[in-house]
């Protein structure tokens, strides 16, 4: 692969990750993003690119050359105030790609809502109960529209709650910050880090425009299996169980009102992809093992 151009609407650790797997495979990259800090270069992995000021009261005009020049256009930036503000702001400018090979919009699996503790795939009703997976929807919505309107080379990833080396409950365990909720048939799943980024970059070479994919691990679990293990890990003591009535936190609160677990088959299957972190349990061991 020659050298590519990348351009990443917002650069957390997501996007990261990505540029970093890119890097670790020895391809050259024409990088750049967006910040809500002021335009200016940045260096990150030894590649140095230019950040672009993007938010809702200054916008770097260099931004709309930068999207018609992309190679690959990742976008990671939440709804704001309900929209999605590339959308809002760019509308436009997409009818205007020179030789863009894919778009990828980052979404998360809150679009589903409850299913009561059942499975689902990339076909079951979306029906979201948060804030979050409410705006969410609605934005994927909006990229299906556009992509459809300007014939654009769209993949949508719904995310399942992401942890990595860095922030897992491991971590979250030692600071004391773990709050153990009891919720019986409650499940929700979770995807390594890692493990996006090496499906991003699969997705450089195998793509498929209008599908969406569920990026998930093998095995959902409720958050006392997952706490229990962490626990036994660290030879600490499991926290005490509260009662979801007894939550102050909203974002926990909506947390659990979902219960579903995540089918991640047609992810499996399309990238030709074998998990590196297949479940919690070789994820933490690893932490465990490397990090902690």
């Amino acid at each position: 692969m020659s050298k590519i151009k990348i351009f990443c609407f917002g650069f957390g650790q997501v996007a990261k990750n990505f540029i970093n797997k890119i890097n670790s495979e020895k391809i050259e990259i024409d990088l750049s993003i967006t910040s809500r800090k002021e335009t200016g270069q940045v260096t990150f992995e030894k590649i140095q690119f230019n950040s672009y000021q993007f938010n809702e009261q200054n916008i770097d005009k260099e931004v709309v050359n930068e999207i018609k020049s992309a190679d690959y256009i990742l976008v990671s930036i939440p709804p704001i105030n309900g929209d999605d503000i590339v959308i809002k702001y760019f509308e436009q400018t997409f009818k205007e790609l020179n030789n863009c090979k894919w778009i990828t919009y980052l979404s998360a699996t809150s679009v589903y809502g409850n299913h009561n503790g059942e499975w689902v795939n990339e076909k079951s009703k979306t029906r979201p109960s948060s804030l979050n997976g409410i705006n969410r929807l609605k934005a994927e919505k909006s990229w299906q529209n556009l992509a459809s309107k300007f014939n654009l080379p769209l993949q949508i990833f719904r995310l399942s709650g992401i942890y990595s080396n860095e922030l897992n409950i491991l971590k979250r365990l030692k600071l004391g910050e773990v709050q153990l909720v009891s919720k019986e048939n409650h499940f929700f799943s979770r995807i390594h880090l890692q493990d996006i980024a090496n499906i991003l970059f699969k997705s450089l070479d195998k793509f498929k425009k209008n599908e969406i994919y569920n990026i998930s691990d093998d095995k959902p679990a409720s958050q006392e299996e997952l706490v229990s293990y962490g626990s036994r890990l660290l030879k600490i003591e499991k926290p005490k169980t509260t009662g979801v009535h007894e939550l102050e936190s909203e974002m926990l609160k909506n947390f659990y009102k979902d219960s579903k677990k995540v089918d991640n088959k047609k992810m499996k299957e399309f990238f030709n992809y074998k998990l590196k972190y297949p479940t919690y349990v070789e994820g933490l061991n690893y932490i465990f093992n490397n990090i902690v």
